[in-house]
């Protein structure tokens, strides 16, 4: 019988970025990359475990803003003109490297694996990989939650609660319509908690979510168990927190396993290495060197000098961190059981996009480790959140700090002189969102919709207004912005949906909205093409009297000085409604 619990939590995330206004766009190849080096291969490693009769278990968000473009079938087509492109290449490569045994394996190597990516993507799922997800969370093997509509950074933008409130809301509709089931969990974008966040996740029906492992540690009344048991919130939703000490050991490129010298370079790629006149056909039509994704060398040291790259050496490595890995968790869980009454959960979550992308042997890393745990040793199991709450439905009570991960962990990374510009406009746009909303659909009835006529142009106005508004709000404006790269670009972005937003906003309040443009916006920004905005920013009672709403907030935080740790047992959806009809 196992001691504790391991949850491997996958971070899927990549903000909206579509561009059919230009036949090459070079943004677009993010969306492409990941699935070629880490979607794809994630299936591939489930696959493998599912058909090994592996009974595994791993957490994994898909953000709506992935899963939209994911979905979508222009960007379908543009990858597999993408993927086309790579599978000629390679070829080309198998024939120019031919005197070199090394280096021809390797193109041998990346040949097979873009043809394989090819067939995985159009035979086996018809260029839908959502379903493939879908699939192994109905085998009860993955567990998918959502996140935010488009990753919108709460702490920053509910100071319009209508806006936090649709993030949400969104996120778990769109979520639902595609997996055909409500989420249990939630991610909140960058780890971004604010007390009060949690009780809209309550409204709508999300049973936990996860926080930096500070979130939890800096709790009100203390965590008794640290992070390595879930809190409740007032609200009765749990928060999970991070372990920094196995987030570390992956994480770090200089202090984790990704930076072994062993390990496939990412830095050094043929598109930026060969030839001009040769790899021409491959890079930007302008003539920008970009990644191919064909990498023939392994990361050797800290400089510039690089030997080629050797696969079974790397497989090796992969082998031996999996090993290391699950020994210093057995040796963690050890220290925690003997200090607490139940079994301890280590949270370890990831950007997914680690996996294959940065980390080119991560999917083969995750196989390895699943193997080992469930053959190797007897001290850890592998859990989902919502088991863990299954099986143990009374947790702590606690209110978390505010707090985010990231630079300092309390929002500075998304709020700071580079970027603090943005949230006065999209603070802005939410007001008059919110005022769109009530002005427009506050006397429609729930459930009747105007398909034609003037009315029906103006629904279509309001929602695409939304969009643009959502589409704003992206944290990864905020995020690129501070790192420096591609600002250009995110600066654009948040200026476009912004000043789309208030040329609607002030066309609908003047009636002179123009359809040909109105129809080009759509085509643009796609986002949520179904989404009816009216009930997703109405005004709840509670924001009416914000004076009352922020009194009965502090008097919830209050707790006397010397309370005692308390304890809440998980009402279940069925047994809220039942204790509601007593």
């Amino acid at each position: 019988m196992s001691k504790g619990y391991l949850c491997l939590m996958l971070h899927a995330h990549l903000p909206f970025v579509r561009h059919p206004e230009e036949e090459y766009f070079l943004e677009e190849n993010w969306l492409f990359e990941a699935i070629t080096e880490t979607y794809i291969p994630l299936i591939e490693v489930f696959d493998r475990l599912v058909r090994d009769g592996i009974n595994f278990r791993i957490t994994m968000s898909l953000t709506p803003t992935l899963a939209s473009m994911l979905l979508d079938p222009f960007l379908q087509e543009r990858y597999l003109r993408h993927i086309d492109q790579l599978i000629e290449l390679s070829d080309k490569e198998i024939s120019r490297t031919g005197y070199e045994p090394l280096y021809h394996g390797l193109a041998l190597m990346y040949n097979e694996k873009f043809k394989r990516t090819k067939e995985i993507f159009t035979r086996q799922y018809q260029n839908n990989i959502v379903a493939a997800f879908k699939k192994f969370q109905d085998f009860g093997c993955l567990e998918v939650i959502t996140s935010c509509a488009t990753h919108g950074f709460l702490p920053m933008i509910g100071k319009n609660l209508s806006s936090a409130r649709a993030q949400i809301q969104i996120g778990v509709d769109f979520y639902t319509k595609v997996f055909g089931r409500p989420p249990k969990g939630i991610w909140l974008p960058e780890c971004g908690y604010a007390p009060g966040i949690d009780d809209i996740l309550k409204e709508n029906g999300v049973r936990y979510f996860f926080i930096d492992s500070h979130g939890i540690v800096n709790a009100d009344p203390t965590p008794r168990y640290s992070v390595y048991a879930p809190v409740y919130c007032p609200s009765g939703v749990a928060a999970f927190g991070r372990d920094w000490e196995s987030s570390k050991q992956v994480w770090s490129s200089k202090e984790g396993y990704p930076g072994d010298v062993d390990y496939r370079e990412y830095y050094r790629d043929i598109g930026h290495e060969l030839d001009y006149e040769y790899i021409k056909p491959y890079i930007h039509p302008q003539g920008i060197r970009i990644n191919t994704g064909i990498k023939y060398w392994r990361i050797t040291g800290p400089t510039e000098y690089k030997e080629v790259y050797r696969p079974d050496w790397a497989k090796e490595k992969a082998a031996s961190h999996a090993a290391n890995f699950m020994f210093n968790r057995e040796k963690q869980i050890e220290h925690l059981a003997a200090h607490m009454d139940r079994k301890p959960i280590i949270v370890a979550p990831y950007d997914a996009e680690l996996f294959g992308h940065w980390w080119f042997e991560g999917p083969m890393w995750i196989d390895f480790l699943i193997r080992k745990i469930v053959y190797d040793q007897e001290t850890i199991e592998l859990k989902t959140p919502s088991e863990y709450l299954e099986d143990n439905p009374v947790n702590q009570m606690a209110v978390p700090s505010a707090s985010s991960w990231g630079y300092k962990g309390y929002n500075e990374f998304w709020l700071n002189g580079g970027n603090d510009w943005i949230y006065r406009h999209v603070h802005k746009a939410g007001e008059r969102m919110r005022e769109l909303a009530q002005k427009f659909f506050s006397a429609r009835k729930k459930g009747t919709r105007q398909r034609s006529g003037p009315q029906a142009f103006i629904r279509r106005a309001v929602n695409q207004a939304a969009r643009e508004l959502l589409l704003a709000e992206a944290s990864d404006w905020p995020f690129i912005m501070k790192t420096g790269t591609m600002v250009a670009y995110a600066e654009k972005r948040v200026r476009q949906h912004i000043g789309r937003f208030t040329r609607l906003y002030h066309d609908l309040r003047e009636n002179t909205l123009d359809e040909a443009w109105l129809k080009e916006v759509e085509w643009r920004d796609n986002i949520f093409s179904h989404m009816d905005c009216a009930g997703y920013y109405s005004i709840p009672k509670e924001e009416k009297k914000p004076e009352r709403r922020r009194r009965a907030l502090k008097k919830s935080q209050k707790l006397p000085k010397k309370q005692k740790t308390s304890f809440a047992k998980s009402a279940s959806p069925a047994r809220r409604k039942k204790s509601k009809v007593k």
